[in-house]
């Protein structure tokens, strides 16, 4: 007879933490813990923010009655270690330490998933697992060059969420995801605008890397003269790396990452806050069309995802700019919770396989190098 398995879900993002508690397929429950980002820029480095992470999760647990003792498996969002496959993947100590010493070139706080769920992992001698990490690569070979040889673009992007939507969506459309060209477009604290074709992600904004839209925490995409006047005014280069994924956007010109806080002052009539918020909403469709470019037109569909589509002003900017495009799908929030509980619930009953770390990129250069 089946034994039924308790999961710990471990969501960090760059303006909450989310924690679900799963018995096999039921989702117990889920809590989402905001945090603004004068909150986390308290933290030196995303690495400093463990403690108090891991507290979040500790008390939300104690809240309903349970510790991590009680859990059976720990499942954590990840990525900032080499760029892998996508799927479910064990956490072993070089996952772990390669993530903790961004191997993959990023800071993100979905890192903080792995990290967490690995450290209980081992307190309590549980499994641990990550699914569908921000750095899975399976971009095509155009969307890797940039003008500088041996400078290459990542992939660095919401999969976890991105992936099961759009498999959602497929099935909703009584499709195949393999046989779709999407382009998926997660809206939240970060902001990433991803083309699916044949169940791949093959050209992405790197919404943590600063490129695409300006978001609630991130700077967006700044053509490079802007940015090396800026730092010959005397500004550094740590201000610019922190702007990237924690201070940058919303938080840069409000000082708040609360985005609804922004969206009511605009509602009321503040003329810089409805300015700096249709312009978030503007590159938001100018990305979509950059995407619907890369399939050279051929789009069934544009997906919208993420927190920030509940607010019906950017559903509507991207109707009347990118509705010419192809049909608009609207799914608020996210499945990231449910996406990871149920892979890792595969592996556990043996109808999927975990991949292994392999501790190298999936992408090392090309054949000329």
């Amino acid at each position: 007879m089946h034994s039924p398995k308790k999961l710990l879900i471990i969501n960090p993002g760059s303006t909450s933490t989310k924690v679900s508690v799963f018995q096999d397929e039921h989702n117990i429950f889920t809590e989402s813990i905001f945090h603004d980002a004068p909150e986390l820029l308290k933290y030196p480095t995303t690495n400093h923010q463990l403690p108090m992470r891991r507290q979040v999760i500790l008390d939300v647990l104690h809240s309903h009655g349970l510790t991590p003792g009680d859990m059976d498996v720990f499942v954590g969002r990840g990525g900032c270690a080499y760029s892998q496959a996508a799927g479910v993947m064990e956490i072993d100590q070089r996952l772990n330490a390669d993530t903790a010493a961004d191997k993959g070139g990023s800071d993100h706080p979905a890192k903080l998933g792995v990290m967490l769920a690995y450290a209980l992992g081992n307190e309590y001698g549980k499994p641990a697992y990550t699914v569908n990490p921000t750095n899975v690569d399976e971009l095509w070979d155009y969307a890797r060059i940039t003008g500088i040889a041996g400078l290459y673009r990542r992939a660095q992007t919401h999969v976890l969420n991105q992936k099961g939507i759009a498999a959602i969506h497929a099935g909703k459309m009584g499709r195949s995801y393999e046989d779709l060209n999407l382009i998926v477009c997660h809206v939240d604290g970060g902001i990433t605008i991803t083309v699916h074709k044949g169940g791949r992600m093959i050209d992405s904004t790197e919404g943590a890397g600063g490129d695409g839209p300006f978001t609630p925490t991130r700077l967006g995409s700044i053509p490079i003269m802007e940015v090396l006047q800026y730092l010959d005014q005397g500004h550094t280069t740590g201000e610019m790396r922190a702007m990237l994924s924690r201070s940058g956007g919303f938080v840069s010109h409000f000082g708040t990452s609360d985005a609804s806080k922004i969206h009511a002052m605009a509602a009321s009539g503040d003329k810089k806050a409805a300015t700096v918020w249709n312009a978030m909403i503007y590159q938001l469709c100018k990305s979509i069309g950059a995407m619907a470019a890369v399939l050279e037109g051929k789009v069934d569909g544009i997906l919208l995802t993420g927190g920030l589509i509940i607010y019906a002003d950017i559903i509507k900017g991207v109707e009347a700019r990118c509705g010419w495009i192809a049909p608009i799908s609207v799914y608020p929030g996210e499945c990231e919770q449910e996406a990871m509980a149920q892979a890792v619930l595969e592996v556990l009953q043996g109808s999927r396989q975990a991949n292994r770390y392999t501790g190298e990129p999936v992408f090392r250069g090309f054949d000329w190098e």
